[in-house]
């Protein structure tokens, strides 16, 4: 299996158990250099998704994986996680909807969470 999607179901799982809403993974391989995947999710508050972020790093932790990189934290308004190989950015409602990142890179591909 390959080091990405094991990396990507690590983390969905992580995000669900903390009740992540609208959780999109978008496959970027093929139109940037930057990551494989962009994990994106959604939390209601300042708690849930610096929840959600601590979550995701302990499991992926777990797994043998450490972030090269955590942004927004403290604010937790968007909480940026870059493993290399996948990249998550979770959010508040609020700030989803205004940076709409799945606008930005729609040339990327949506991929369901079985297919991973």
């Amino acid at each position: 299996m390959n080091q990405s999607k094991e990396m990507t179901r690590i983390a969905i799982e992580a995000l669900e158990d903390k009740k992540a809403a609208d959780i999109k993974i978008i496959d970027i391989e093929h139109i940037s250099t930057l990551a494989d995947y962009f994990i994106i999710a959604s939390g209601t508050n300042r708690n849930q998704v610096q929840a959600m972020s601590d979550n995701v790093e302990e499991a992926l932790s777990k797994a043998g994986y450490e972030p090269k990189q955590i942004e927004g934290y403290q604010n937790a308004n968007w909480v940026l996680i870059d493993y290399g190989d996948i990249v998550l950015h979770i959010f508040d409602e609020e700030n989803r909807l205004f940076y709409d990142l799945e606008r930005i890179w729609r040339d990327g591909k949506v991929v369901e969470k079985e297919k991973i």
